[in-house]
């Protein structure tokens, strides 16, 4: 038998993890012949927790789980890991400023980057998740220089999701229908939902989608603000974050790592931004419309954008060109 895929997960004690951890185990992620083997990792005080959660999985009897281990130590998280899962970025606090988390989160995925320089397989495929995700992932990639900088992504297959249930749930269509909305820049705000070259089932032809809605109204408006604040709306409704559909979506971004896109799709990735033909600055971790092939990612080239587009991707390249500077100024101040 293969060695089962080591797939590590930080901030494991979480309620996304707790949603992600039973499709990586049953086969849902890397398929059924896929044997995998989970790292769980948290802080000391939630060793407890993550016991519980090891419990529980193995519980499941997975025959596809080769084992868990639980830790608060990076040399037994990382070790040999040929998947990371970085959930534990720090969250906004009431009254912390942007500034405040950035410093914070720095240094965290600096250590994160050390470890997976250190500990990891060379091949390692990292993808970060949570506030800030595109500078903590450059951080984490600046970090690790031993490992390829385009195995280090962060995740936009959420707000790709959410983009892609407000077009179907206004088309009145079937789940899964639409296609090839492309997410655009970073997280939250920062975001920009694109539906210029998406696409929309009809029986067995796919039609434009701006053909079916048209390019303005509602599609310019109230679409746009509906995705980039969508995670606010979860927050005001029940309290929390969202998990459910946050593991769904780190579900559905590792699946398409591993086994690639469909021919004439592509998926929303947080990738580096080196020669990407869109005017983004290099350097940057951006989202970009991607296809997927053998495991190796490639920005989807050429894509018609209106100036209004442009323009607002501009600005978000920006916003993380001082997000990138505030951070590494932190660690270049603190030594790390």
């Amino acid at each position: 038998m293969a060695d089962p895929l080591k797939v590590l997960v930080t901030g494991a004690a979480g309620q996304i993890a707790y949603s992600l951890l039973y499709s990586v185990a049953n086969g849902e992620v890397y398929g059924k012949e896929q044997h995998v083997a989970l790292a769980l990792m948290d802080s000391p005080s939630m060793l407890g927790v993550l016991a519980g959660v090891a419990m529980e999985l193995q519980d499941c009897a997975f025959e596809l789980l080769q084992g868990v281990v639980v830790t608060d130590q990076e040399e037994v998280g990382f070790r040999e890991a040929d998947v990371a899962v970085l959930l534990d970025s720090l969250p906004m606090q009431e009254g912390m400023e942007q500034n405040d988390l950035l410093k914070a989160n720095a240094r965290k995925f600096r250590l994160h980057g050390h470890a997976l320089d250190v500990y990891a397989k060379k091949t390692v495929k990292v993808l970060v998740v949570g506030d800030l995700a595109n500078t903590n992932c450059l951080v984490s990639m600046i970090s690790a220089p031993s490992i390829p900088r385009e195995n280090f992504t962060c995740l936009m297959r959420l707000d790709q999701n959410r983009a892609q249930a407000q077009l179907v749930l206004r088309l009145g269509a079937e789940p899964g229908a639409v296609s090839n909305v492309t997410i655009w820049g970073g997280g939250s705000a920062g975001q920009h939902p694109d539906t210029q070259h998406a696409t929309v089932s009809r029986g067995s032809r796919r039609v434009p989608l701006p053909r079916t809605l048209g390019n303005g109204g509602w599609l310019g408006g109230d679409f746009i603000k509906a995705v980039q604040q969508r995670e606010a709306a979860v927050v005001r409704a029940r309290g929390l974050p969202s998990a459910i559909s946050a593991a769904e979506a780190i579900c559905g971004h590792l699946r398409v790592w591993w086994c690639g896109t469909k021919e004439g799709e592509w998926v929303s990735m947080g990738v580096i931004s080196n020669q990407n033909g869109y005017g983004i600055p290099e350097g940057l971790i951006y989202s970009f419309p991607v296809a997927v092939q053998d495991g190796h990612w490639k920005i989807i080239p050429g894509l018609s954008l209106s100036p209004l587009l442009r323009q607002k991707m501009a600005l978000s390249a920006r916003e993380l060109l001082i997000e990138r500077d505030t951070a590494l100024g932190v660690l270049a101040k603190s030594n790390l």
